[in-house]
Order: C-alpha cells, then sequence, then structure tokens
C-alpha cells in the first residue's frame, strides 16, 4: 500500500447471503470492530438487504455498497437495478464484472465497461473487477489479460471519473477455492493493472488509483498480502460475513 498516494479501501462482498434482519445484526456486530479504522470500510450487499443494511451503518464508517448495477436507466430489465435506484436508496459504491457475473450470467468486457460509465455517471464509486483463470495463467496470458480487462472496463472513462474507480484483482482460480496467490503474484497482478491505467492515463495518475486483490483474502494472510505496494486493500469474500476475520483485515490495512 502507498496510502500517500491513494486510499486503502476494504470492501466486504456478501454475494448470495444474509437476509436484511441477519444483515442488520451482523453489522451492528461489525461497528464497533472497525470504528476508527484507518482505511475505508465497505459493505457490498445482495439488492434485498441495502435499505436494512443502510440503516444499521448510519452513524458509522461503514459505507454500504452493491453488488450490481444495469447500465439503462430504465427498462425491460427483469431482474436488474438502475444506479439511481441504488443512489436513492443510500448506496454509494457497487461491484461491477464480478467473475461470477461474467461466468454465471453472461457479462463481457463490454457489458461491464457500459455499467461501469453508468455508474459513474450516477455518482457511485465502482469497484470493477479482473482476473484470469487458471488456464490463462498457466499459457501465460496474465498481463495480456489483465491489462486488455482494464483498458476495456475503463474505456471513455474520464481523469476526473477516475477518481471514483477501484480495480480489484481477483484471479478466479482463487476466488472461493481457498487457494490463494501468493503475495508477489496479488503484487505482480496488481502492478500489471497499474500499469494498464499507466498506459491509458499516464503513471502519475495510476499512482493515484486503488487497486484491491480479491481471492481468499482472509484474517491469516491479509496482512502479508497488504504489505505489498501495489495491494492498497481487499475484496473480501467469505471473510467479510464474519465480523471478527473482517476486523482483522480491516485492522491489518491500517498498519
Amino acid at each position: 500500500m502507498n496510502k500517500a498516494k491513494r486510499p486503502a479501501v476494504i470492501a466486504g462482498n456478501w454475494k448470495m447471503n444474509k437476509t436484511p434482519a441477519e444483515a442488520a445484526a451482523l453489522i451492528e456486530e461489525m461497528k464497533p470492530l472497525v470504528a476508527g479504522a484507518d482505511c475505508k470500510v465497505v459493505l457490498c450487499v445482495p439488492a434485498i438487504d441495502i435499505p436494512a443494511a443502510v440503516e444499521a451503518a448510519k452513524g458509522s464508517n461503514i459505507e454500504i455498497g452493491a453488488e450490481n448495477v444495469h447500465f439503462k436507466a430504465s427498462g425491460a430489465y427483469t431482474g436488474e437495478i438502475a444506479a439511481n435506484m441504488l443512489t436513492e436508496a443510500g448506496v454509494k459504491y457497487v461491484v461491477i464484472g464480478h467473475s461470477e457475473r461474467r461466468q454465471y450470467f453472461a457479462e463481457t468486457d463490454q457489458t461491464v465497461n457500459l455499467r461501469t460509465l453508468a455508474a459513474l455517471n450516477a455518482g457511485l464509486n465502482a469497484i470493477v473487477c479482473v482476473g484470469e483463470t487458471l488456464e490463462q495463467r498457466e499459457l501465460g496470458y496474465t498481463e495480456t489479460l489483465l491489462k486488455f480487462q482494464t483498458k476495456m472496463a475503463l474505456t471513455n472513462v474520464t481523469e476526473e471519473q477516475l477518481k471514483h474507480v477501484i480495480i480489484a484483482y481477483e484471479p478466479v482460480w482463487a476466488i472461493g477455492t481457498g487457494v490463494t496467490a501468493t503475495a508477489d503474484q496479488a503484487d505482480e497482478g496488481n502492478g500489471y493493472v497499474r500499469a494498464a491505467i499507466a498506459e491509458m492515463y499516464g503513471k502519475e495518475i495510476a499512482e493515484t488509483v486503488t487497486v484491491q486483490y480479491g481471492g481468499s483474502m482472509n484474517a491469516g494472510n491479509a496482512e502479508e498480502l497488504l504489505s505489498k505496494v501495489n495491494v492498497d486493500g481487499g475484496l473480501i469474500g467469505g471473510a467479510s460475513l464474519k465480523a471478527g476475520d473482517f476486523s482483522v483485515i480491516v485492522k491489518a490495512a491500517g498498519k
């Protein structure tokens, strides 16, 4: 991390877990554990949980995010949710292009870009996910793929809007598998992302962008991962559903 140049952000991605009542209870448990954190703390929750989560987080340093956003303001898109719906509900962040969305719900690099633009135009902070599969890594395509995905996601994003973008490097082979990239692999992947941003906006601007690592970051490995210069925080899956584990990661980001 380099907090002198860019903020550290720890964001939980709850995926399809927790009812509204359970969400509120977990946030109440988390609030005293992460109070005064020396990093930004975000919880991205299922759409049904947003009102309860926003209410539970009031008065704390926890900000609430969503897990998806559509690129249209309204229309016949059953099951989707528009950016202005999120902002009116009190959402500040949104996860875009997670590998599970790409794998199960036909997200493409193009739709990731459109959703990113819609989020930014509505005043949301976009957490944009990129990452390679194990096969792509073994074929030696990690750098090429990460740079391509990053550049595609940021197409037509202005330098001003980039201030509200976080890129999360999530190697697909390390999501929900219990397999974590080594700290050096995480730093290398995040470095490729930052290099792609530099190629688009210049090195000085790239140094101001928060690049998270996701992919089985947990209480046991967070400190080592976060010690790397290009790892500016984490997008946390399973560990964000446990108040104690999540608070350990938040504390690690404050060192």
